[in-house]
């Protein structure tokens, strides 16, 4: 099998530690992980880790996926979204996991985003 990564298609492995940026080219965080629905397979959600030093008080921002966009020429994600509009996102810490079944919590992510609430896969 060949190493390379078909253009529309790549591993989760691949994608975690992928850097994420704003339209401005700045670097926001790297992805951490990727949240999909168990039953329909769809990516539902990045998260993104943001701040802290050496783990100490990272953040964890879940992105829908549908607002990321893969930069080949940056080699990583970019999302329309600055820092300071990043510091009022919804974010969990690293201690804490979200209920992902909660329609309530992915209701306020994707609105926050802007994005239409994909449906459940229950």
């Amino acid at each position: 099998m060949s190493d390379t990564v078909s253009p529309s298609n790549i591993e989760a492995s691949r994608v975690t530690g992928t850097n994420v940026y704003n339209r401005a080219g700045e670097t926001l965080g790297e992805i951490y992980d990727v949240v999909i629905g168990k039953r329909d397979g769809r990516v539902k959600y990045a998260i993104m880790s943001f701040g802290g030093f050496l783990g100490i008080g990272e953040e964890y921002h879940p992105l829908p996926w549908d607002q990321l966009e893969y930069d080949e020429r940056q080699g990583g994600y970019v999302v329309d979204l600055d820092r300071d509009r990043l510091e009022g996102a919804p974010r969990y810490a690293r201690n804490e996991r979200p209920d992902w079944d909660d329609r309530e919590y992915g209701r306020r992510v994707d609105d926050f985003y802007g994005s239409p609430l994909l449906p459940a896969s229950v």
